[in-house]
């Protein structure tokens, strides 16, 4: 990614564009601009210090200015990247999120790529940004992100579990490892993820098995691998959370 001080502070906004080759690793690094991050191809897995996100193709991942963010790719993968000032999208609020890139997001992040550093605010180009803005602002909010909780024994917990899901593990099995009840758990559990227990697993679930999948592995071998019996409650999930069968997904 281009620094921030590569950039002309009088400009709202400014897009680059770039493509890295399969499991390439951005180290941990933060911008003073928000990032909107978009995947033409490929797929990304952003981590934070308080979650992750992961963004298929054609989705993409705002990162609010000054939030220390890696990058993981899966595969080739294409981007499109632009560099927001803090105060241009307050619609996005200040965490990071997995959003959709409707066709005429698309093409205003191609046309963006396009124009000069030092573009004409007052003209064309200056229109084209204002619009773009507006798209990021009002796009769409996906459930293809991952919470982590502030609480440090709920955060090993869950740390754990995205290296190794078990998609039937249970309530009861999280609150007696933590010696307490199911209620106590509960409430803890959604205070610090903003998630309930079966939510968070689901997207947990989720994220491990997108990288899988855009990897080629196959749907029956990703849903064992996450503690599911066979490939039918696992497409039963991901459809119900992401509207599509994980069969059609990369289609």
């Amino acid at each position: 990614m281009q620094p921030d001080q590569n950039i002309p502070a009088r400009r709202p906004a400014v897009a680059r564009e770039n493509q890295y080759p399969p499991a390439y690793e951005l180290a941990e690094h933060r911008h003073r601009r928000s990032q909107f991050l978009y995947a033409s191809s490929g797929v990304m897995a952003v981590s934070t210090p308080d979650g992750a996100w992961v963004a298929p193709p054609e989705r993409a991942v705002w990162i609010p200015g000054g939030t220390p963010h890696s990058v993981r790719m899966v595969g080739t993968v294409q981007t499109r990247s632009v560099l927001i000032e803090p105060d241009q999208c307050p619609g996005r609020g200040p965490t990071c999120q997995v959003v959709g890139v409707s066709p005429l997001l698309r093409q205003l992040l191609v046309a963006t790529i396009d124009l000069p550093p030092d573009y004409d605010e007052s003209g064309r180009d200056g229109l084209v940004v204002r619009l773009l803005l507006a798209e990021i602002d009002q796009a769409p909010l996906l459930p293809l992100s991952v919470p982590f909780p502030a609480h440090p024994g709920l955060a090993r917990y869950c740390h754990a579990f995205l290296d190794q899901p078990q998609a039937i593990t249970t309530i009861d099995e999280w609150a007696d490892a933590m010696a307490m009840n199911r209620r106590s758990f509960t409430r803890l559990f959604r205070a610090e993820t903003g998630m309930s227990f079966a939510e968070w697993r689901q997207q947990a679930c989720i994220s491990v098995a997108l990288p899988k999948l855009a990897a080629g592995e196959t749907v029956t071998s990703v849903a064992l691998d996450l503690g599911y019996d066979g490939p039918g409650n696992f497409s039963t999930m991901f459809k119900r959370v992401t509207g599509m069968s994980p069969s059609r997904y990369f289609m």
